[in-house]
């Protein structure tokens, strides 16, 4: 016991003489405490966010993601904080092939703990304000991605997509092109069937060569194929446009970005949309 108070006399003699260091030990327990106690009282707030992977800003001309990058990537996935609880959580993974790469858009909806500035009313995530447009890094489980916020709410995003009867067209294609295609073939994007072909039409037409300008005479010709397909389409209407796979306006004239489980849609354009 007389160790115990001789040992307590000695550290308050050290604090009182070396007031700076006491003050700088107090500010410090105390900074500790309120964090601590806001850490255990202040209740959560939560908001909604729609992300498009990337890595880099959205209007850079940045790398899409690979297959396994976009496969590591699942529904439930949690970032945690270091008191080990969840700041991120994965509520969906959609991805979409890029053209006739073997790249993907990948588009997650998270739940994202956040704070709020209310004199500037901003959300705070991991101490930066976010808003539609804004980069954001996120630390998964397994994987570490990064992307640019496409939607933000406080409620859970609608679910307000409509199928779409889309007819598109390839003129002067090769005949294995239309033997290739399926009736029934689908397209997955990890959530929902978002594609279906529904039927296709072949007309025929042959291409002439010459061996030089000027010449009236064809050395051969080759048949080629006018092909017409005829699909649902999953879609969601905003303002009087058509998206399809979070940011793909269809109209006619245009050209689809799309592959099924066994086909990949090179040069075709949009003729109807019903």
């Amino acid at each position: 016991m007389k160790i115990v108070k001789s040992s307590i006399k000695k550290v308050r003699k050290f604090l009182i003489k070396n007031i700076l260091l006491s003050s700088f030990i107090a500010i410090i327990v105390f900074v500790g405490f309120v964090v601590v106690f806001r850490m255990l009282t202040t209740e959560p707030e939560y908001v909604y966010a729609k992300i498009k992977v990337s890595q880099g800003l959205w209007w850079a001309n940045t790398a899409k993601p690979s297959i396994w990058l976009a496969e590591s990537i699942q529904k439930g996935d949690v970032e945690k904080s270091l008191a080990g609880k969840p700041v991120v959580e994965v509520l969906e993974v959609r991805r979409y092939p890029w053209w006739v790469t073997d790249e993907f858009l990948v588009y997650i909806t998270a739940k994202l703990e956040v704070s709020k500035n209310k004199k500037l009313g901003q959300y705070i995530f991991k101490r930066s304000a976010i808003a539609v447009g804004s980069p954001v890094d996120i630390e998964l489980s397994n994987t570490q991605i990064s992307g640019t916020i496409i939607a933000l709410s406080k409620q859970p995003f609608p679910q307000n997509e409509s199928l779409k009867e889309v007819t598109f067209i390839k003129k002067w294609a090769e005949p294995w092109e239309f033997d290739a295609i399926q009736v029934g073939d689908k397209y997955n994007n990890g959530e929902e069937d978002v594609f279906e072909i529904l039927d296709k039409k072949v007309s025929y037409a042959n291409t002439e060569y010459f061996s030089k300008p000027g010449n009236n005479y064809p050395i051969y010709s080759e048949q080629k194929v006018h092909i017409t397909i005829t699909a649902s389409v999953s879609v969601r209407e905003e303002n009087n446009t058509i998206i399809f796979g979070e940011d793909q306006v269809l109209r006619r004239g245009k050209e689809l970005n799309l592959s099924t489980e066994k086909y990949t849609f090179t040069d075709y354009l949009i003729s109807e949309i019903h």
